[in-house]
């Protein structure tokens, strides 16, 4: 895949001469790109004359930062208490089986991206879901294969 770097060095430009503009800066090319790519690291640590390693340890300590694409549609599976104690952890398996992807990871088509979360807040729903901004509760296999099938149709159509 050919990156269009052009947007890249936008943002980098109007960022030249500020102090502290690492985490802003790397959060303007996430939304750019939707991850912040290698070649864009390297341009970063070019313009402002640091090590990437520095950028790295920024990508890689903030979970809000991905350095691989992502997928159109973000599948969060809660292994909050109430969530695990209600099968959280089958689901986190089921869905991991059925996609052919691990925690972090993403489809070959690039439909699904799969993360596990900690808690997304939503105990008396257990176990819970997010797809994207969407949450889904009570869920157990039937109803994920329910809705991973209504993504699917949505970009089928």
């Amino acid at each position: 895949m050919t990156l269009d770097l052009s947007k890249a060095k936008k943002l980098i430009e109007s960022y030249s001469g500020k102090k502290g503009i690492l985490i802003p800066l790397l959060q303007d090319i996430q939304k750019e790109y939707g991850f912040v790519p290698n070649e864009v690291v390297k341009l970063i640590a070019k313009a402002f004359d640091m090590y990437p390693s520095k950028i790295y340890g920024v990508l890689t300590f903030y979970t809000q930062f991905y350095t691989t694409p992502r997928g159109k549609h973000t599948i969060k599976v809660c292994q909050g208490t109430a969530c695990h104690v209600m099968g959280g952890k089958a689901l986190l398996d089921y869905i991991s089986d059925k996609l052919e992807i691990d925690d972090g990871e993403t489809t070959h088509d690039g439909l699904f991206s799969l993360e596990r979360v900690a808690c997304l807040g939503c105990c008396g729903m257990a176990p819970v879901i997010m797809v994207d901004k969407e949450f889904y509760g009570g869920c157990d296999f039937k109803r994920i294969d329910q809705i991973l099938q209504r993504y699917k149709e949505k970009e089928d159509n």
